[in-house]
């Protein structure tokens, strides 16, 4: 079975309601203005979990060789999931000042 699944299509984020361009070159996961994410993969870009909660970004961890890594949480049945951060996207990139306020545990 495949584990990535490129799905890049654009969404209006259910947190915040700002309308999300795709990011053209993998599957965007989470909103770049607010940071959350739904619930929706069970391996990246399948759509195909059930649960369909949203995911609050509660950290950010700095990554070498990936730049950022958001670590999000389901609000409705608590899994985590580690995503990596879109900042230096052309499109719509990650909130910057967010991602530094997460990193240093603010929120």
């Amino acid at each position: 079975m495949k584990r990535f699944t490129k799905n890049d299509s654009g969404f209006v984020c259910a947190h915040c309601g700002k309308v999300v361009e795709p990011l053209g070159y993998t599957s965007r996961n989470h909103c770049p203005f607010c940071l959350w994410s739904l619930h929706v993969d069970v391996n990246p870009g399948d759509r195909a979990n059930e649960c369909g909660g949203q995911m609050e970004p509660i950290r950010v961890e700095p990554d070498t060789k990936k730049g950022y890594v958001i670590i999000h949480r389901c609000t409705k049945c608590g899994e985590i999931h580690r995503n990596r951060a879109a900042h230096e996207a052309k499109v719509q990139p990650d909130d910057i000042r967010l991602l530094i306020r997460l990193t240093a545990g603010k929120q």
